[in-house]
């Protein structure tokens, strides 16, 4: 399960922003993911669950957002969503596209309390 080193270096990532900025605990962590990118959320939350133990992101929400694989041939240059024929290009019917967009993973947002707020 890859999940697993990816949900380390994420948090490592969202624990150093959150203390960077002074953060007294992080709320809530929005990522972005395309269709294509291999990542299971449930995987990635199970994951943050048990590795956020101890730290100031220790209950955060995590938000998923998905974007959607899209393509561009590389014969005629068209550009199409995924769709039953995956790589086949609509326009030329060319077997030769390459994914445009589907394979990103990243923290979009991170929102966290700051020491100048109380309780």
């Amino acid at each position: 399960m890859h999940e697993l080193s990816i949900t380390e270096e994420l948090l490592k990532t969202i624990v150093a922003k959150a203390e960077e900025a002074k953060a007294r605990n992080v709320s809530r962590i929005n990522l972005v993911i395309g269709e294509y990118a291999g990542v299971v959320e449930d995987s990635v939350k199970m994951c943050f669950e048990i590795l956020s133990q101890d730290t100031i992101a220790n209950g955060a929400i995590l938000e998923f957002s998905r974007i959607p694989a899209k393509f561009r041939c590389r014969l005629c240059g068209h550009t199409f969503p995924s769709g039953q024929n995956l790589l086949v290009c609509p326009e030329c019917q060319g077997w030769n596209a390459e994914v445009i967009a589907g394979n990103e993973f990243f923290i979009e947002s991170i929102e966290v309390d700051d020491e100048s707020q109380s309780s």
